[in-house]
């Protein structure tokens, strides 16, 4: 019986450790919010027919400078999306943002045929973007930017190109060290050369 008993407390245990595991997941799930983008029906030509699938573009973000997106395809639309999302979390990209809200600095990308600008702003500016690109700077968390797509609006080049341009921001700090410098002299020469800009 004693044994049986400890067989049960051991068993217990194990479930134990599983919940709080499950538990932990389910809150790591909840800090991120995602957007579906764009969602396709394609066809597969098999012996007995054509074959129905949907490919999903999904985007996750934590809304503090963390983002990723995903591809997944599946007979049904809700596996489709759960697959692109699982995909998303896996190759998540870290963004450094100007005071919580913007760029550091004006930065351009491309995939293919797709080519992107983003732009600082001050605040109160807004997200000035469309489609794929507001879904990916809204699941980022930024709140003051100006965005605008020159080439392709395939959505899969526009959020490639997009994550591009991401990949291409520097923030002081990084700046600083590449440099050797401390990031107050960077900030004081910004400060010089906007004001400069200002006057002529």
């Amino acid at each position: 019986m004693a044994a049986e008993r400890e067989g049960g407390g051991g068993r217990s245990r194990e479930g134990g450790r599983r919940r709080e595991r499950e538990g932990e997941r389910e809150e790591r799930d909840n800090e991120f919010v995602d957007r579906l983008v764009h969602i396709n029906r394609v066809a597969k030509t098999v012996k007995g027919g054509r074959r129905m699938a949907f490919a999903a573009l999904v985007v996750v973000g934590d809304q503090k400078g963390r983002v990723g997106f995903g591809h997944g395809k599946a007979r049904e639309v809700p596996e489709a999306i759960r697959k692109a999302t699982e995909s998303a979390k896996r190759g998540l990209l870290r963004v450094s943002l100007r005071d919580g809200r913007t760029l550091h600095h004006d930065v351009r990308g491309h995939h293919g045929a797709g080519k992107v600008l983003l732009r600082s702003a001050p605040p109160g500016t807004g997200i000035i973007a469309g489609g794929p690109m507001r879904a990916i700077l809204e699941c980022l968390g930024m709140s003051d930017v100006v965005a605008k797509s020159l080439g392709s609006s395939n959505p899969y080049n526009m959020v490639r190109a997009t994550f591009d341009a991401l990949k291409s921001e520097d923030s002081p700090r990084s700046v600083a060290a590449r440099r050797g410098l401390k990031v107050s002299v960077l900030q004081a020469r910004r400060q010089i050369d906007g004001a400069e800009a200002a006057e002529a």
